[in-house]
């Protein structure tokens, strides 16, 4: 049944997108700004199952494209964010008719909602990772034969264009390019599809899951319970370290927030890899977790997720770590977003631990 979504609801929401967003996907505390104000000003957007929505539908994904750590200075408009898709319209053949998430990550769960409350349009309750990935092609459309293109890029100034390229992964190489030449920051609308394909292509549910986890942390707190004990379980995940951020190095290079945090603890240290969104988790030279799967930093006691851009020496934190969506351990899919793709010479570890070969 389809739902609405008010401001009310933003905050767990940002909350549980952060979770989701492996420390990526952008500033929650930004994201949630920009949907309460598109909220408040346009009124509630009404979310649709993916099965809800028809097989003839007009389905964009509207995101952030660059380096989390500028969009921290770099607040998108209403109208930076709804430029994109209406540019697109031309080259699909009618009207976008429903909004969707690229990633459930950070500020890309909300900049969505912003679209389709500006444009009042549907908002597809899903994503197209579970999770959040650094680049573009990282996306279950890709593994489906999906086109990311057309896509339409926009920035604060007032640029646009759009992009219909040969693949995925040249729509991702162009696109950064112009992303890093318009400031490292630039709003996307992608992978146009048809409702019929999206049962395909989507992690359904993840919105309305998002929100879940952000409110079980809440709820938690609230009730002087452990928040990250009942993150844990509302991923079905486990805890892999406690401790304090002692050493964090972190750069924006080529459009993207690259580096590494040490965290020390009672049983040793623990070494964090990301580009954008935490990769590698390592204890002492043995390997906890890798990407596709979840890596997650959480306060220690509040529970509130940390991004890779907000991890400062000193912090108090726990690394949890959750299951991804299953498609994202095809022999395909770990080409994509593997630890060899991002240079990490091992094969991929789930959550548990276990060592996947590809």
């Amino acid at each position: 049944m389809p739902w609405t979504l008010d401001a009310e609801q933003i905050p767990a929401l940002a909350r549980g997108a952060a979770v989701l967003g492996t420390g990526g996907g952008g500033d929650p505390h930004i994201g949630a700004l920009l949907a309460t104000q598109a909220l408040n000003t346009h009124g509630p957007v009404e979310v649709v199952s993916v099965d809800e929505v028809p097989a003839d539908a007009r389905v964009v994904m509207v995101a952030m494209m660059g380096a989390p750590t500028v969009m921290v200075e770099k607040l998108p408009s209403l109208d930076e964010v709804v430029t994109p898709v209406r540019a697109l319209e031309p080259f699909l053949g009618g009207p976008i008719t429903h909004i969707a998430c690229a990633e459930v990550g950070g500020v890309n769960s909300t900049i969505p909602i912003v679209a389709a409350a500006a444009m009042g349009l549907p908002l597809v309750d899903g994503d197209a990772m579970g999770r959040a990935f650094p680049e573009l092609q990282m996306v279950l459309p890709t593994l489906a034969g999906v086109a990311a293109s057309p896509m339409a890029f926009a920035d604060d100034k007032g640029n646009t264009g759009v992009l219909t390229t040969i693949d995925n992964a040249w729509a991702e190489r162009i696109a950064r390019v112009a992303c890093v030449e318009m400031g490292c920051s630039v709003m996307i609308a992608i992978f146009p599809q048809s409702g019929e394909q999206l049962s395909h292509t989507m992690v359904g549910g993840s919105l309305t899951k998002a929100a879940a986890i952000g409110r079980a942390i809440a709820a938690a707190r609230s009730a002087n319970e452990d928040p990250v004990a009942r993150a844990v379980d509302e991923l079905a995940g486990r805890q892999l370290f406690a401790g304090k951020v002692v050493d964090i190095e972190r750069a924006t290079t080529t459009g993207f927030a690259r580096g590494r945090a040490r965290i020390e603890g009672d049983a040793g240290a623990l070494e964090l890899s990301f580009q954008n969104e935490h990769l590698l988790a390592q204890a002492d030279g043995v390997v906890l977790a890798t990407t596709p799967d979840l890596i997650i930093v959480l306060e220690h006691d509040s529970g509130e997720p940390i991004t890779t851009e907000g991890l400062r020496y000193g912090q108090r934190v726990r690394v949890i770590a959750a299951p991804s969506d299953e498609r994202w351990h095809s022999t395909e899919a770990l080409a994509l977003v593997g630890p060899r793709y991002f240079g990490y010479d091992m094969e991929a570890h789930r959550f548990d631990g276990v060592r996947e070969v590809a």
